[in-house]
């Protein structure tokens, strides 16, 4: 049974003109995050611990998933947030689709912002907009 006020997922996919073996390396490296996300300390090993330099300090960060070409997924902050990376091989291009899951209810405030989960999903949803096609550009360079 889902809770009525559950915040949906985001989820954004987009094609980019970059064959897989490119677009991993740009998903799956300290570097690679730098340079379309925020800088970090990843490292692709499942249970590494590092961090995401946000606009609210650094936010710890866990390794769950990686599935090389196909996955990267990480726990991001300590509200529950999951973040997954997936790819699906097109030849010359690649479907990339992102996924912030793990949302509470509409209405709980989330500590860091301060501000209700659903505002913040949907501010969060234009801003992954921005970085998937800031992603685009750094894979398709």
């Amino acid at each position: 049974m889902g809770v009525q006020n559950q915040v949906e997922d985001i989820k954004q996919t987009l094609i980019y003109n970059a064959p897989i073996q490119k677009v991993w390396e740009v998903v799956s490296t300290s570097e690679g995050i730098s340079a379309w996300f925020m800088p970090n300390d990843f490292k692709p090993v499942v249970g590494h611990e590092f961090h995401l330099q946000g606009p609210f300090g650094p936010s710890p960060c866990k390794v769950l998933e990686i599935d090389e070409p196909n996955r990267v997924s990480f726990t991001w902050d300590v509200d529950g947030w999951v973040v997954s990376f997936n790819l699906k091989d097109l030849g010359d291009q690649t479907e990339f689709t992102l996924i912030h899951s793990g949302w509470k209810t509409a209405d709980e405030i989330l500590p860091k912002p301060n501000q209700k989960s659903g505002i913040v999903r949907d501010n969060m949803n234009g801003g992954w907009a921005g970085i998937v096609q800031k992603l685009k550009k750094v894979v398709e360079n």
